[in-house]
């Protein structure tokens, strides 16, 4: 399975009763990934496992996006992070101002592959992973875009 980062909006009352109750956070998740998913006022979305590939990239171009250090954690055991709408829009007008190219220019699987950048299968596949980064950098876009566009937050689960 490996690890992954994902994203779904939240409202500031959902983020702030969670950060209150991690219980609560627990059923609030269930019930927003349950049998209606995906909503349509709800974006979702995330770099899934490609978050170490594009962290690499992002921290190479100076983009200031830190997947496991931003938000606000509300699960003790680091699983669980909320994200609030003035963070949301924030990012969302960071990522909408960098291009994919600017990204891109700092791919580089040798070095990816000695940092274990992880899912660490950068030497396996050059361009087939760059294209694959692309894609979950795009999704991310996306969704912060559609999040920031409604004033909304974000719960980040990171699973492990």
């Amino acid at each position: 399975m490996g690890v992954s980062i994902s994203f779904i909006s939240a409202t500031t009352e959902e983020l702030d009763r969670a950060a209150k109750d991690p219980d609560w956070a627990d059923q609030c998740l269930s019930e927003l990934y349950g049998e209606n998913f995906p909503m349509p006022d709800r974006p979702y979305g995330g770099p899934d496992k490609a978050f170490g590939g594009l962290q690499f990239l992002f921290d190479e171009a100076e983009v200031g996006l830190e997947f496991v250090m931003d938000g606000f954690q509300i699960r003790d055991d680091g699983s669980l992070f909320g994200w609030d709408a003035e963070q949301i829009d924030s990012v969302a007008r960071e990522l909408r101002a960098t291009p994919w190219e600017r990204l891109a220019a700092h791919y580089d699987p040798e070095r990816m592959a000695q940092e274990n950048a992880y899912p660490n299968m950068w030497k396996f596949d050059p361009e087939g992973q760059l294209e694959w980064l692309e894609g979950a950098y795009e999704e991310l876009v996306a969704f912060f875009g559609a999040a920031a566009d409604r004033g909304l937050g974000a719960f980040m689960t990171f699973s492990f």
